[in-house]
């Protein structure tokens, strides 16, 4: 299926099922729209590729969940009613920001895999690496050298990241979202994978308790790519909301 272009050509996305749209479905990190064909292809759903993904430019600068729920926020224009927003992993952090800042323009929410909250606190870096970093910026520590060492303590997400999107993920990866999860009133609905190993199935239950209308379904055997291993039960859970 061919991308079409919205925002002036700024985002592209893959669009599916029937219009007018009713979902609107945004991917992970490293990901893209067509994430969504197995489990979402058959119903009304605009899945774009987000800003630096697939087919879609990067931003200009490194902006948080926030600056990307901005940027995408003129696809609401795009629903008859407000949508139900589905959000996996990065995507979800984004589905939030997007229901707590237009709250009037969001039907629902789906979250699965999402990094919502942390349940300890992020361990800094080695006095070992600051001491490089310190030097580096002096001028005294080369920048090839630092520059694998930032590779050999990043995640794989770290490492494949280029430019301004590296920078995006260190600015997202720092952040949590109490507030945004405060602060809506909604319908949440929480789709966990049991043996999620990148965002475990506490973040869920944590979340679930700052939420004000939730409910959390954990999938036996599933991990973290719920919409490619558990594509029907993310179908019926979208499903039940628009009913």
């Amino acid at each position: 299926m061919a991308l079409r272009s919205y925002l002036d050509g700024k985002l592209l996305a893959e669009v599916y099922g029937t219009p007018p749209p009713r979902i609107l479905a945004l991917h992970g990190w490293g990901r893209r729209g067509n994430d969504f064909a197995e489990s979402l292809g058959a119903l009304s759903t605009i899945a774009p590729d987000l800003p630096g993904f697939g087919a879609t430019p990067p931003p200009g600068e490194a902006i948080g969940a926030q600056g990307y729920a901005d940027s995408i926020a003129g696809l609401l224009e795009e629903f008859d009613v407000p949508p139900v927003v589905v959000g996996h992993s990065f995507g979800g952090r984004v589905a939030l920001c997007l229901a707590a800042t237009h709250p009037r323009l969001v039907g629902s929410v789906v979250l699965t895999g999402v990094p919502l909250v942390r349940l300890a606190p992020r361990r800094g870096p080695s006095w070992g690496y600051r001491l490089a970093r310190m030097a580096n910026r002096a001028g005294l520590y080369p920048d090839d050298r630092m520059e694998r060492l930032r590779h050999r303590r990043g995640s794989a997400d770290y490492q494949a990241a280029n430019g301004v999107m590296r920078d995006v993920l260190v600015k997202v990866v720092n952040e949590t979202y109490e507030d945004q999860l405060r602060s809506i009133d909604m319908p949440v609905h929480l789709l966990w994978g049991a043996d999620d190993g990148e965002v475990p199935v506490a973040v869920a239950h944590t979340a679930a308790r700052l939420l004000a209308d939730s409910d959390l379904r954990v999938l036996p055997g599933v991990g973290h790519f719920v919409p490619s291993e558990a594509p029907e039960e993310l179908r019926a859970t979208v499903e039940g909301t628009l009913q």
